[in-house]
């Protein structure tokens, strides 16, 4: 691929150096590759201007950081870096491998950044006052049964139910009108491209016509979902440090997110005799991103020499345990509440509870911890029920 992008550089070797152009030949190549190896089902090109970023292979040639400018083909740009930014003072110290120039449109304008990819391990913040570290890592085993929308987590310390992003919950209601305001506009201006029963004419192929606010409403929504994808990250990162804190052997279940995204294949037919919806769970893992935050914790772990445990799901079935008779009992999904020992639990706290007590092969319950661990969790567990009962903003599925 770096041989074939050669003739195509020539003519902007003006402004494309030769490692630049190489990166994006290996991006390239990476994106055939999943389909090569069947982990895509095709390959999506960029369109016009849609490359939002360019990144080098080194710190010596092409994109270059260096004494606080951006240096690239004869150009030297400043950058602004803040003067009480100490956390970004302290990281530049490190050694720069590699810089990505990104390009982001933020409340209709475009700015430009330098990303720096830095060697060794991020530096730990610290409160400005004592000098502690914010977010020191725990001691223990900690459970966490993940869903489409909440989390559960179990630890000798805490106990909680939590919403995973609760910052995007009120963005959502702005996005769905803006969506509907888009179609709205989008059929006014295009009548030849829709039949009679309001479906596209797919054998229609005169170009769509786009109003001026059309394009102002897509610029709208454009600008909603980079502040809801921003809220949701900062969101997964203030989680992810809080757990951190809990303990050092973090226990998860393995899910498979992409197979609750797509629809359900098979048709099913209720109780009235009509089909029922073949929609699972795509928009509430759009929102929430729960694989996002995995992946953020898992990469939080790794800076301590640490990694996030993957269970066994087919072989725990911590939905299904029973520690006190040591069975299984299968379940309905909206079976919120089990009872266990005389006492109703919550089924996730429940299940973040087993998995917290699963043996270090991540195959097997060990029955014995769960025992020696049961008192103490169900108080913890009364405490957290009193709170999310007192708590406005819940989900349905926690079933308080």
């Amino acid at each position: 691929m770096h041989d074939f992008i050669k003739p195509m550089r020539s003519p902007f070797k003006k402004h494309i150096d030769s490692n630049t152009a190489q990166k994006i030949a290996t991006r390239a190549w990476l994106a055939f590759e999943k389909l090569v190896c069947g982990d895509a089902k095709q390959v999506y090109f960029k369109k016009h201007n849609e490359m939002d970023s360019v990144e080098g292979k080194s710190n010596d040639t092409g994109i270059r950081f260096k004494d606080g400018h951006l240096l690239w083909n004869g150009l030297s740009i400043p950058v602004i870096i803040r003067k009480n930014d100490i956390y970004a003072s302290i990281a530049l110290q490190d050694r720069v491998k590699y810089c990505r120039i990104l390009r982001k449109r933020i409340r209709g304008k475009i700015k430009y950044y330098i990303q720096l990819v830095l060697e060794g391990i991020p530096p730990k913040k610290a409160n400005k006052e004592t000098g502690e570290i914010k977010h020191p890592l725990g001691q223990g085993d900690v459970g966490i049964d993940i869903g489409t929308q909440t989390i559960a987590v179990c630890s000798s310390r805490d106990v909680k139910l939590l919403v995973l992003a609760p910052s995007v919950e009120n963005m959502e209601k702005q996005k769905r009108l803006l969506l509907r305001k888009l179609d709205r506009q989008r059929r006014a201006n295009n009548p030849h491209k829709y039949n009679e029963d309001g479906t596209i004419k797919k054998d229609n192929k005169e170009k769509w016509m786009w109003s001026k606010n059309y394009i102002k409403t897509r610029n709208e929504l454009v600008e909603l979902q980079r502040k809801m994808a921003d809220k949701r990250k900062q969101d997964h990162h203030r989680l992810a440090n809080w757990m951190l804190t809990l303990g050092d052997c973090f226990k998860v279940e393995t899910m498979n997110f992409k197979a609750l995204q797509k629809r359900a294949k098979e048709t099913k037919v209720d109780v009235n005799g009509k089909c029922k919806k073949k929609k699972r769970f795509g928009k509430s893992i759009a929102n929430r991103a729960p694989s996002l935050f995995l992946s953020i914790l898992n990469q939080k772990l790794q800076y301590e020499n640490r990694t996030l445990h993957f269970i066994d799901t087919m072989r725990v079935k911590a939905s299904q345990y029973d520690h006190q008779n040591d069975e299984y009992n299968k379940k309905t999904l909206s079976q919120r509440w089990h009872k266990i020992d005389g006492r109703k639990v919550q089924r996730d706290l429940y299940s973040a509870f087993l998995i917290m007590n699963v043996r270090d092969n991540l195959k097997e319950i060990d029955r014995q911890k769960c025992l020696e661990r049961w008192s103490h969790f169900i108080c913890l567990h009364d405490k957290e029920i009193e709170c999310l009962k007192s708590d406005n903003q819940l989900v349905g599925s926690m079933g308080v």
